[in-house]
C-alpha cells in the first residue's frame, strides 16, 4: 500500500513550492530534500515510518514535482536550490531543522548548511553529490581536470534518456528509459513492486525538461570530450565549474554529520557508469586522454575526505554503511536507515537543538 499525503502548497518571495507535511508540529522538525530525477514521492515510506518521532516535510526542488517550474541558473550552483529552501522555511516559519539529502539533494542541504550553518540542527547526507559536483575533478581536493570543466554539465547527458523521459517512455526493454534507469538506482537483486515502480516513475516523468531544465545546455570546448557546462539548467548546476563545498570543514559552527551510503551505488562512487572520465577509461568514450589528463571522478573518496576534516576540526561526523543498498538506502533497507536516523539524532541531543 502506497501511503498517500496532502500535496500543500506555499507561494514564497523566490516561487510558488509544493511539499508534504507529516507527523506532530511540536515535535522536531526533519526535512526530506530528494534527488535528481526524482520528486518528494521517493520519500513516502520514510515519511510513514517516521510520522511519530518527528514534524516532517518533504518539498519538491525547483524543476521536479509539482513545484512551479521556473527555470534554473546554474551559475548559481546548488544555491539555485538552497537559496529557494531558504525562503521556503522562512515563508513556513520553520526554525532550525535537521536536514536530510539524497543524492544531489545531499549536495544542495551541504550548501545550505554552507550559508546557514546555525540554523541546521544536524545534516544527513544519502549517498550525497560530491563536495565538487558532478565528473571533472581530480584528488581528493576536487582540483579540475583542466580551466573548461570538460565532461561536466549538461552536455554529458544521455539524449536518448531526456527524450524517453520527455516522452514518459516505460518501456523496460530499453536501456535509456526511465525504468531501466530507475532499476539502477537500487543493488542487484532488488525488488521494486509494481505500484512503488509506477509511484517512483510518474515522480521521474514529473521533471522539467530542456535547456532551463534538465539536463541543461552546454559549450564546445577543445577538452576531451569537447562539451563544457553551459549556464542554464540541471545538469550544470551540478558541475565543478559552480560546485564547491570543501568551506564546509572550516565552519565555526558545525552541525553534526551522518552520512548513509550503500555499499552498491552505482550512481555516486569512484566507479561510475555516469562519470566521463570512468566511461572513457573503460573505452566506453572515445579519445580518453589518460589517467593523468582525465581521471574518474571519485566521489565517495572526495565525501569521505571532506567529512574526515570536519571532524579533525571538532565537527561530529558518522557513516552508516549499508551493504545490501545501491543508490537509495532508504528504501532498500528502511528499518535500518529509520534506526540509524532516530540513533543519530537521539544522540546528538541537546547539541542540535541549541
Amino acid at each position: 500500500m502506497i501511503p498517500l499525503f496532502e500535496k500543500k502548497e506555499v507561494k514564497t518571495p523566490r516561487l510558488t513550492v509544493s511539499y508534504l507535511e507529516a507527523g506532530d508540529p511540536s515535535k522536531d522538525p526533519l526535512v526530506l530534500v530528494h534527488g535528481n530525477t526524482s520528486s518528494n514521492l521517493f520519500y513516502l515510506s520514510t515519511m510513514k515510518a517516521l510520522e511519530n518521532d518527528f514534524h516532517i516535510i518533504a518539498p519538491d526542488l525547483r524543476g521536479y514535482g509539482y513545484t512551479e517550474k521556473l527555470p534554473i541558473d546554474a551559475t548559481s550552483g546548488l544555491r539555485v536550490w538552497s537559496e529557494d529552501l531558504r525562503a521556503f522555511f522562512q515563508t513556513l516559519g520553520l526554525e532550525r531543522p535537521h536536514l536530510v539529502g539524497w543524492s544531489m539533494g545531499g549536495g544542495v542541504v551541504m550548501q545550505y548548511a554552507l550559508d546557514y550553518p546555525e540554523d541546521v540542527r544536524s545534516i544527513g547526507l544519502i549517498n550525497p553529490l560530491s563536495p565538487f559536483g558532478y565528473s571533472g575533478t581530480k584528488d581528493l581536493d576536487g582540483t579540475p581536470n583542466n580551466a573548461n570543466f570538460s565532461g561536466s554539465g549538461g552536455g554529458t547527458v544521455n539524449r536518448d534518456f531526456v527524450a524517453n523521459l520527455q516522452n514518459k517512455v516505460r518501456d523496460k526493454a530499453l536501456p535509456t528509459a526511465a525504468p531501466s534507469v530507475l532499476k539502477s538506482y537500487f543493488a542487484p537483486g532488488y525488488e521494486i513492486s509494481p505500484e512503488w515502480e509506477e509511484t517512483y516513475l510518474d515522480s521521474m516523468f514529473l521533471m522539467g525538461i530542456g535547456e532551463d531544465f534538465y539536463p541543461g545546455d552546454f559549450v564546445a570546448v577543445p577538452e576531451w570530450p569537447n562539451v563544457g557546462p553551459g549556464t542554464r539548467g540541471i545538469g550544470n548546476a551540478m558541475s565543478p565549474k559552480y560546485v564547491n563545498l570543501s568551506g564546509l570543514a572550516e565552519l565555526p559552527v558545525k552541525p553534526p554529520v551522518i552520512w548513509y551510503r550503500g555499499a552498491f551505488d552505482a550512481i555516486v562512487s569512484d566507479t561510475c557508469y555516469l562519470d566521463i572520465g570512468y566511461l572513457g577509461k573503460l573505452g566506453y568514450v572515445p579519445g580518453w586522454p589518460g589517467e593523468e589528463a582525465f581521471p574518474p571522478h571519485t566521489m565517495v573518496s572526495q565525501t569521505r575526505h571532506l567529512l574526515e576534516k570536519y571532524r579533525d576540526n571538532g565537527g561530529v561526523f558518522v557513516e552508516s554503511v549499508y551493504e545490501k543498498s545501491g543508490h537509495g538506502p532508504h528504501i532498500e533497507e528502511e528499518a535500518k536507515f529509520v534506526e540509524d536516523l532516530k540513533s543519530f539524532i537521539a544522540s546528538i541531543g541537546d547539541s542540535g537543538r541549541k
